[in-house]
This record gives C-alpha cells, sequence and structure tokens, in this order.
C-alpha cells in the first residue's frame, strides 16, 4: 500500500501498539464481565460513571485527542485493536462514539473552524473528552436513531450538511427500544439555532464521521466473532455425546474452522482501512467499506455457527452466548448496513477507471 508522496506504507501493528491493545484487553477482562454486562441491564441508564473514568484513567478517551488538548495525539491505527477489545467484551459504554467519532470529528473541526470562537468551542469539549469529563453522542445524518444520547454532555447533530453541538437539554430525546439491551437507542427532535452551528457545510466532516463509525463497527464485529468462537470451541471442549467431546466430531471442526478461516482473512483488511483513514488516503471510504462488509459477514456467520454448536440453549437468557450474538446483530446496521457499504465498494468497482479480472489483481 502507498501512502501519500509514494511512500509504501505499512498497517501491520508496532510493539508498542499491541502491549497498548494487549493493556486495555487485560483491563476490559478484569472489569468488564458478563455480570457486570447483566447488572447494567437493570439500571436506569444502564451506563457505570465508575467504568467511565476507569476508561479515562486507561487512556482511552484520550486517545485521538491532540497533544494540544491533553490527548494522545494518536490516529485510528491504534483504535483498531482496541475496537476489537471492546467487541470481544461487550462493552456498552459509548467510548467508540465518544473517543473515536466525536473526539475525530472535532480534531477535524478544529482545523476547519471559521473563527476563533469555534476554534474554542471544539478545544474546550476535546479537552473535557480527554479528561473523561464528556460523553458525546453523534447524530449522523446516516443514522436513524442516536446511540446514548440520554448520558451524552453534548451530541454533535447535522443539519444540511452543517455541524451542530446542542447540550441535552436542547433536544427532545423518545427511547426505542433494540435487541441488544445494552444498546440504549434515542430518536432526536431539535431545532438548528444560530449558536448552535459549529462548522458551516462543504467540509466533508460528516463522511469521515461516517468511515470513523464504520470502522469502529467492524473493528467490534471482529472482536465479537473471536469471543464467540471462544465460547463455542469451550462449549464444545465440555459438552458429550455418545461418550465424547462433541468437539471431536468432524462436522463441529468445520463449522468452527469456517469461522477461524473468515476472522484470519478478515484482520488485515481491517488494518488496512485503519492505515488508509490515518494517513488520508483518497479512498479510505473503500477500504472501510470492505472491512465493514467483510466483518459482518464474519460476525453473522460466528453467531450462526456459535448457536448450532450450543444447540438451541445458545440463545436463552441463561448462556452468555446470547450477549455477543445480540450485540453482533444489533451493530449489523450500526453505522451504514450491509447494503449501504456494498454498494459503495460497488461503485468504486465498476466506475469503468479499473481493470477488472484475475491478471489485474496486482496492477
Amino acid at each position: 500500500m502507498t501512502a501519500p508522496g509514494g511512500n509504501t506504507m505499512d498497517f501491520a501493528l508496532t510493539e508498542e501498539q499491541e502491549q497498548f491493545a494487549e493493556a486495555t484487553r487485560r483491563f476490559l477482562m478484569t472489569e468488564m464481565t458478563p455480570e457486570l454486562t447483566r447488572e447494567l441491564w437493570s439500571t436506569e441508564t444502564g451506563r457505570s460513571d465508575a467504568l467511565w473514568r476507569q476508561l479515562a484513567g486507561q487512556g482511552l478517551t484520550a486517545l485521538l485527542v491532540p497533544q494540544e488538548q491533553g490527548g494522545l495525539g494518536l490516529g485510528e491505527v491504534e483504535w483498531a485493536p482496541l475496537a476489537q477489545a471492546c467487541g470481544y467484551f461487550a462493552l456498552p459504554e459509548p467510548l467508540l462514539d465518544t473517543a473515536l467519532v466525536a473526539a475525530g470529528l472535532l480534531r477535524d473541526a478544529l482545523a476547519a473552524a471559521p473563527d476563533a470562537a469555534a476554534r474554542e468551542r471544539c478545544a474546550t469539549l476535546l479537552e473535557r473528552i480527554a479528561a473523561g469529563d464528556a460523553r458525546v453522542a453523534v447524530a449522523h445524518p446516516q443514522e436513524r436513531l442516536v446511540a446514548d444520547a440520554h448520558v451524552a454532555d453534548a451530541i454533535l447533530c447535522a443539519h444540511e450538511g452543517a455541524v451542530h453541538l446542542l447540550c441535552r437539554d436542547q433536544a427532545a430525546l423518545t427511547a426505542r427500544t433494540g435487541l441488544d439491551p445494552s444498546r440504549r437507542l434515542f430518536e432526536l427532535a431539535w431545532a438548528p439555532q444560530a449558536d448552535s452551528e459549529l462548522i458551516p457545510a462543504g467540509t466533508g466532516l460528516w463522511d469521515m464521521a461516517l468511515n470513523r463509525g464504520a470502522l469502529g463497527v467492524a473493528a467490534q464485529q471482529l472482536g465479537l466473532t473471536q469471543r464467540m468462537l471462544d465460547l463455542a470451541i469451550d462449549y464444545s471442549a465440555q459438552r458429550k455425546q455418545f461418550g465424547k467431546a462433541i468437539g471431536a466430531y468432524q462436522a463441529v471442526k468445520h463449522l468452527l474452522a469456517d469461522v477461524a478461516i473468515q476472522l484470519e482473512f478478515a484482520k488485515p483488511v481491517l488494518l488496512r482501512a485503519a492505515a488508509a483513514l490515518a494517513h488520508g488516503l483518497p479512498h479510505a471510504g473503500l477500504h472501510v467499506s470492505h472491512a465493514r462488509v467483510a466483518a459482518a459477514r464474519c460476525a453473522w456467520t460466528a453467531a450462526r455457527q456459535a448457536i448450532q454448536v450450543h444447540g438451541a440453549m445458545g440463545y436463552t437468557w441463561e448462556l452468555d452466548l446470547q450477549i455477543f450474538t445480540k450485540r453482533a446483530w444489533a451493530l449489523a446496521g450500526s453505522w451504514g448496513d450491509r447494503a449501504f457499504h456494498k454498494a459503495r465498494l460497488g461503485a468504486h468497482i465498476l466506475d469503468g477507471e479499473h481493470d477488472l479480472g484475475a491478471g489485474a489483481t496486482f496492477a
């Protein structure tokens, strides 16, 4: 892959990036348990302020925030494995919406701000995100429902291409029930005001926000795929029929091998998409849509095969598997569904400017 300027771009993770991701996985393994997930289902907000403070303490809310605003100044490549970890543990907190999508949108808005007042508003909110003092919801035109608007300290909204910044009390929220009890979704009713506009139309900021949101969903889907695969493997080793663990039977092995193969092929696609976004490549949206389609296929296959291995009990409330299958299904239509991203891929492939066929693969 070539970056702007003709330099070869390596989108493999560095040792430091791997260590950061591993530290995040260890933290979530301890703190984000299925027991906590079930406990949060019964609370009014479904969210934990204590867990949010812990996430901020790990530096996760500051990852994409520029150093000038108290952040780490990193990019989408670092987010790819972290978002997979969020998926693996089915993290309910709006970390990706706030620290990936909203922080990225505000970072871009800071550069595109038309005046000092707008830059100050962007910088202030970025500082609050980095410190863990603010959750931010994003109402993208692609999304009919807004996740976690009820706990958001600010909401970024679109109106005719412009970016508007609202306080929570400037919008009327109507709760909508979804498949996943951990996802709190709302319809948003609001009226644009002169003082709510942050960035005027024509900057393309919403396109970048869509790409970051889709990248975050794709990464979560791969994390969920790995978790469902692990649960199915563990169950197949414990459950016995006719005196043998069911995992010893060839048919069960094939079901799980199909998932593992799809997952391994999708991982580099996700990293390529993250690197394309981080380097500002002209066809970054194409790579994001490719990752989104590949990850959606992985997650759908993993959910189906994991339930097949568990039998009908795999979908029951008592088993942890249902937490992850429901999250995978709920994310399927988030930040553009499969049809939307396949259409983006098709528009690029069939635009008449690219040679098709095996002979053109490496052209």
